[in-house]
């Protein structure tokens, strides 16, 4: 599939589809728990079918676990029933700690199985295009290092974050090579640490490893999707752009609008209905009413702008909200 006419083809219709971060509610959709969705590349596949089946999406997008890059490299995750897996505890805390990092292969840990789940998900659906996710650079350092010690780290230790961004973008090329390898369509990238650092910094802790990524790994076959949730993001425009992503995602913590008229006329932007407030918390009166408003404040100033969720909707998000809110996309085209 020629990926950048797909992006230039939603950029330029005057009727697009909505494109949320929906992939964990698929439990719900296969009568499963969170903890057997993610169990096999099968139940996976089978969970992004399901809501392909359901909801008339831009494109599918696999399961957002960020948390199986940082198990591959070592660190200790925590999972529940109902819950998406977290990483617990810490591996880095010196310089030394950062030089014996093992890089680890593809395929090891959990990696393999949401390589697999994502070409299993490619023999499934074949009516639009079907991304992966993963990690960003910062986001799975701050994960070895220790989302609070990291921010410290940024200051007093430069050297040793900088060791460990090295192997973790090292080893994420070779894992976003092996999706491209099995048939995705491209990949989003969730970098949301990043939104936590200061202007100053994101240029040195997060674009300039996103954009090696992104080079490394986009074509015209496979576009590199940025996504950052962060509360920062309207201060760091310039640096997000910097990273040379085809799209850009963003969450709720900002206006949706103070992005867009940041970005470019000719870049698609995407967001930013709140996963919290009104996938999983709200109702389809609420949902309905919230999706209408930012599609109303932005879709005629900004032809670029896609709505989307602002992130990964949680595992337990009601279905009947999602639904409202496809619905409420279609209400805004029909008028």
């Amino acid at each position: 599939m020629d990926m950048k006419k797909w992006l230039q083809d939603l950029h330029d219709a005057p009727v697009k589809k909505a494109m949320p971060i929906l992939s964990f509610p698929s439990a719900k959709l296969l009568g499963m728990s969170v903890a057997e969705l993610i169990s096999t590349a099968e139940n996976q596949a089978a969970g992004m079918a399901a809501i392909a089946a359901r909801v008339d999406s831009a494109a599918a997008v696999s399961m957002m676990d960020l948390s199986i890059e940082a198990e591959a490299f070592g660190a200790t995750i925590h999972a529940s029933e109902d819950e998406v897996p977290t990483v617990v505890g810490n591996i880095i805390n010196t310089e030394e700690d950062a030089d014996a990092l093992r890089v680890p292969a593809v395929g090891e840990a959990r990696t393999g199985r949401g390589v697999e789940a994502v070409r299993l998900a490619c023999e499934k659906i074949t009516d639009r295009p079907v991304f992966a996710g993963v990690i960003g650079p910062f986001s799975l350092a701050a994960r070895l290092i220790d989302v609070t010690e990291v921010m410290i780290a940024c200051y007093d230790e430069p050297d040793m974050v900088h060791k460990v961004l090295e192997k973790v973008t090292a080893f994420l090329i070779e894992y976003i090579n092996a999706y491209k390898a099995v048939g995705a369509n491209g990949v989003v990238m969730a970098e949301p640490l990043a939104g936590v650092l200061s202007p100053m910094l994101v240029d040195e802790f997060s674009s300039e490893y996103v954009r090696r990524i992104a080079d490394a790994t986009k074509s015209d076959e496979f576009l590199f999707i940025y996504h950052n949730c962060g509360d920062n993001i309207n201060r760091m425009a310039e640096s997000i752009l910097s990273t040379g992503s085809d799209a850009y995602h963003f969450g709720d913590a900002v206006p949706v609008a103070d992005m867009l008229a940041q970005f470019p006329a000719d870049t698609v932007v995407m967001g930013n209905v709140s996963p919290s407030v009104q996938f999983l918390g709200g109702t389809p009166e609420s949902m309905r009413a919230d999706t209408l408003r930012i599609m109303e404040e932005n879709c005629a100033k900004y032809p670029n702008f896609v709505i989307s969720s602002g992130c990964d909707i949680p595992p337990l998000a009601p279905w009947e909200n999602t639904d409202a809110f496809f619905a409420a996309v279609a209400e805004f085209y029909a008028r």
